[in-house]
């Protein structure tokens, strides 16, 4: 989404497209779901990818979790295990600053938003995960089949027990901005409160914040340093 792509560069980006950061990496600014990411998966692989990484947002599947907690999995659960590149895992991880909050585990993919606390937990019941995405998944398949290197660097923006409501979907855009107008009509219309908005913008704020943190300290195992 853009808010996630912002914490690792201030341009504007396009949506949909390959944007170069200078000779060692590039963005694909792609929205939400399983399809989007494929795509972008495909597009950074014809424009000469030799490794790939999933960056940005994550549900808590663990009560543990909260929001701003980074997740570096060890594997990623979309059906089946998928392993992530555990040298390239450790090198960043060697990187990052003592104050954060690091989880390792599974991180799983969901093809649908998980709006309540009970869809989280019966996900973590049936996976064994910590957290969850809608993104990873699709992009370790596409790493494997072309064997390249795979990572993701993953934020917990909701926990277990506070989740996005459903219905916030009809008021993004596909790169995962607001659409404000449908989001003010969803505020009349009483489908979701204000108490919800402000909760949801101060822990995004916090999973923002981290993942600022991991580009600074670890910008070099990003490609973007």
């Amino acid at each position: 989404m853009r808010m996630e792509a912002r914490c690792i560069t201030r341009r504007h980006l396009p949506f949909n497209q390959r944007i170069s950061l200078g000779q060692s990496a590039s963005i694909w600014l792609c929205g939400m779901g399983e399809e989007a990411a494929l795509q972008a998966a495909a597009g950074l692989k014809a424009g000469g990818a030799t490794a790939l990484m999933s960056f940005g947002f994550a549900g808590a599947l663990d009560p543990n979790l909260r929001p701003g907690d980074l997740v570096l999995p060890e594997a990623i659960h979309a059906g089946y295990s998928m392993p992530v590149d555990l040298s390239w895992r450790s090198r960043l991880r060697q990187m990052l600053p003592a104050s954060l909050n690091v989880s390792d585990g599974t991180l799983a993919t969901s093809r649908l938003v998980l709006s309540s606390a009970s869809a989280k937990l019966e996900l973590a019941r049936a996976t064994g995960a910590c957290a969850v995405d809608m993104e990873s998944g699709a992009v370790a398949e596409a790493a494997a089949h072309a064997d390249l290197p795979f990572m993701a660097v993953r934020v917990i923006s909701d926990a277990v027990e506070f989740s996005p409501p459903a219905i916030l979907m009809d008021a993004v855009h596909p790169d995962g901005s607001a659409n404000l107008a449908r989001l003010l009509l969803l505020l009349l219309r009483g489908s979701v409160s204000l108490s919800t908005l402000l909760r949801l913008a101060v822990e995004s704020r916090a999973a923002c914040s981290t993942l600022s943190t991991v580009a600074k300290y670890a910008g070099t195992e990003l490609g973007i340093a």
